[in-house]
């Protein structure tokens, strides 16, 4: 992965990509993060219902575009249900507006006119194929629409990176499950078989242990400065969240490792190809992700999966793409 990163960097690549997202607190991060990043042209975000209904997730992406005050790409309104299931929201860990209920809306953007889905696939027709990348933040709805109206469009995506699954941990919505897959199942299932070339899932695993944000981190990343600040408070009932799951007011960014899983590739540390199912079965299994890690079977892998990232280089791209000082091993 570093030499991906290298090369990339040495040709002045300039990835154009599209951002679907459910529009949380996490999901600001990365996006800030994504709207920082000189090598990153965002073509537009489309938005889907998850952690909030979608018209939420609508404002709450542009209240971010309005903090970061860099650039302003087109938002989109997509899926406003799943498939198949009803959805549950997480306002346990984001709040009731996803941004930590602390008074944050958009004040001057507004949404722009088209559906999500549509205008994602008008983008990937009306450009060259394979100079699209797509990076989903929340469950995987919209895509799975895309899929099913126009597939050959969709084989024009240069790579999907998705924030979604396990990777090789825990759940952290069920024992075995992760909160975007869970909640779309039956979408991530048509993702996942759907024979697009290249799909990476970043597990919510790539997020914890030493990736995890500490005290001092996010201390530090709030005293450097307005866009800090902004994604340290929005964040803060995920941080008593994980206070009485962690201990310690620590943050698990899921979406922010998945952005720099993307962006970022150097920080990559554990990235293999296998094949995945994805459990739709009504039980306890729902959303689980089922990874072929021992190769027990003959099946092709049809997915790579991130599950580990290096904590330098992912905090060093935080710090970096949020304008806070360089990052020091705390």
């Amino acid at each position: 992965m570093a030499n991906l990163a290298k090369a990339e960097r040495d040709a002045g690549c300039r990835r154009r990509v599209i951002i679907d997202t459910d529009c949380g607190s996490d999901d600001a991060m990365a996006i800030a993060m994504a709207l920082n990043d000189p090598g990153c042209e965002i073509m537009m975000f489309t938005t889907v219902a998850g952690n909030v209904p979608v018209d939420q997730a609508v404002d709450n992406v542009l209240t971010t575009l309005e903090h970061v005050g860099t650039y302003e790409p087109p938002v989109y309104r997509g899926s406003e249900s799943m498939l198949f299931n009803e959805l549950v929201y997480a306002y346990e860990t984001h709040g009731h507006d996803g941004m930590g209920d602390i008074g944050l809306r958009p004040r001057r953007l507004r949404a722009s006119d088209g559906n999500a889905v549509l205008r994602m696939l008008g983008a990937l027709e009306s450009n060259e194929p394979h100079s699209i990348d797509l990076i989903t933040l929340g469950p995987l709805t919209n895509i799975a629409l895309a899929i099913k109206l126009a597939p050959a469009t969709m084989a024009r995506v240069r790579r999907i990176v998705a924030m979604g699954g396990t990777g090789f941990g825990p759940g952290n919505v069920t024992p075995i499950a992760e909160f975007n897959v869970w909640q779309d199942a039956e979408a991530a299932r048509i993702v996942v078989e759907s024979g697009l070339p290249d799909i990476m899932f970043v597990g919510w695993d790539a997020c914890l242990g030493k990736c995890m944000l500490g005290p001092g981190e996010i201390e530090e990343i709030r005293r450097g400065g307005g866009l800090g600040r902004f994604a340290i408070d929005c964040n803060r009932n995920l941080m008593e969240l994980n206070r009485q799951r962690f201990g310690e007011p620590c943050l698990d960014m899921a979406d922010p490792a998945a952005l720099a899983a993307a962006l970022h590739p150097g920080c990559i540390a554990e990235c293999d190809a296998y094949y995945m199912q994805v459990d739709t079965c009504n039980g306890p299994g729902y959303g689980a992700t089922i990874i072929d890690r021992n190769r027990f079977t003959s099946n092709a892998p049809n997915v790579r999966i991130c599950s580990r990232l290096d904590p330098m280089s992912y905090k060093s791209y935080i710090y970096r793409t949020l304008h806070v000082g360089e990052y020091r091993n705390h």
